[in-house]
């Protein structure tokens, strides 16, 4: 299986350097412009893009980062190795901040801190995904099945193209669950695996604070499915020691912003009121907002992966199972927090969003029952529906992921009008041919086919000739 390994992470992370987002949207762009000026001048703060973007904070009179710092520390690497490959820096640009060449600057950075981080984590995620799903079922088509609909059937692929952190923090769940699943596999000598647990989930409250609600569930099943080994303490030590590595580049990154290792960007930010509503913009779930991130037209998960409408039936299933109910419990509460925190978010749109962007990370515990729902449907004519699902599913991210997930409020169904029969249709895509080589859209996006559905079919064939 091995080769499936290999043909999965390449696939999946070809399609998330494929194609590109927007740079100078401003929730990516503000990321960018810290990670430039940390690199470039060892200063954190934005001061001379303020004018560029309206996410962001002040403090003392200057302006910085209004997000977690994770996604903006993660794009200091490739920040760092264009510029010394190029020679290029932001200074040269001053008298033309905003122009073009200002632009292909940006875009040249955000495209390699992308192929580094969300796309590399992505790929990675779908490998333990599919390792989950056959070691969880037996199946080897399960764990496929699994892997696609996370990381192309639904927007975790579009996230994937950007430096937001929602597709990260999807990731780094997948990576907590594997690395406790494995670790507790495993009669002695699972340490390595808890801490990498603590390091995946405190890396994932670096990106996204609330993440921290989500990964306490994740944390308290992993300390609870540990109850009876012999080094239980050893393994909960050590995945507090994981955690704790996370969070010192989080400490270091105030320090060097603000002198303080403790502040969080959201408390100085400016223009957005309703983050010091309740705590940063955080108060009780509201049902109807629930309903709009889950089933709801305009921001409903269901219209951008219909493959998860699979995935409490799977779910369901994993909690027959003694052997994998905790995790079918953990999996299903992590993914109810997630939305119930979006439900309570006074900014639960989320702007400029193709499908419900702050709910992205409840789709890897909910992936886990996409494996299940796979490994359970005995009947070929269920299999088949249910491929035929995930492939619509796929279709519907290629064509966010290509032409916009950054669909503009106001449509009443804008995967369909802001998406597909808009920049999709007209040939407005983003692809690494056409933005770089100049190559018509149309074809960047015929080359990725090429490319891409030949590496999908051999995976297909390649399972079902292991399970036959």
């Amino acid at each position: 299986m091995r080769g499936v390994r290999i043909v999965l992470f390449a696939l999946v992370w070809l399609s998330c350097v494929w194609f590109g987002s927007w740079e100078r949207n401003d929730n990516q762009a503000t990321r960018m412009y810290a990670a430039i000026g940390l690199v470039e001048r060892g200063d954190a703060s934005i001061d001379p893009y303020a004018t560029l973007t309206i996410d962001k904070a002040m403090f003392g009179g200057r302006t910085y980062l209004d997000k977690p710092p994770g996604m903006t520390l993660m794009a200091l690497p490739a920040v760092w190795i264009v510029d010394r490959v190029t020679g290029d820096r932001a200074s040269h640009y001053d008298s033309a901040i905003g122009g073009y060449d200002f632009d292909r600057y940006l875009r040249l950075r955000v495209r390699l801190a992308v192929a580094m981080g969300p796309a590399l984590l992505t790929a990675l995620a779908a490998v333990l995904l599919f390792d989950l799903g056959v070691g969880l079922s037996g199946s080897a088509g399960a764990g496929l099945f699994a892997a696609l609909g996370y990381a192309l059937g639904t927007p975790v692929w579009g996230w994937s193209t950007t430096l937001l952190g929602h597709a990260v923090v999807a990731d780094l769940y997948v990576v907590a669950i594997w690395a406790v699943w494995r670790g507790l596999s495993l009669p002695r000598g699972a340490s390595g695996h808890a801490l990498l647990a603590g390091v995946a989930l405190g890396w994932a409250v670096v990106v996204e604070h609330q993440a921290v609600l989500a990964g306490a569930v994740l944390a308290l099943w992993a300390a609870w499915a540990a109850r009876d080994r012999a080094d239980r303490g050893w393994l909960i030590g050590a995945a507090l020691i994981g955690g704790a590595i996370a969070l010192v580049p989080f400490a270091t990154y105030n320090l060097v912003a603000f002198g303080t290792p403790f502040r969080i960007g959201y408390a100085g930010v400016v223009g957005w009121e309703g983050m010091h509503q309740g705590l940063f913009g955080l108060g009780m779930p509201r049902m109807s907002v629930l309903r709009e991130v889950t089933i709801g037209a305009r921001y409903g998960l269901i219209w951008v992966a219909p493959v998860l409408v699979l995935a409490p039936y799977g779910l369901w299933m994993w909690g027959q199972r003694p052997r994998t109910r905790s995790l079918a419990v953990a999996a299903a509460l992590a993914a109810a927090v997630v939305l119930l925190v979006n439900a309570a978010y006074v900014y639960w749109q989320g702007g400029n969003t193709t499908g419900p962007r702050f709910a992205i990370p409840a789709v890897a515990p909910l992936a886990l029952g996409l494996a299940a729902a796979w490994a359970h449907a005995g009947d070929r004519g269920i299999r088949i529906g249910m491929a035929a699902l995930l492939a619509l599913s796929i279709a519907i991210n290629a064509a966010i992921a290509s032409a916009e997930i950054f669909a503009p409020p106001g449509s009443a169904f804008p995967v369909w009008q802001a998406v597909i029969a808009g920049p999709f249709a007209d040939g407005v895509l983003r692809t690494l041919p056409s933005e770089w080589f100049g190559w018509s859209p149309w074809a960047g996006f015929r080359w990725w086919c090429a490319l891409a559905l030949p590496m999908l079919a051999w995976l297909v064939w390649r399972v079902r000739r292991v399970q036959a």
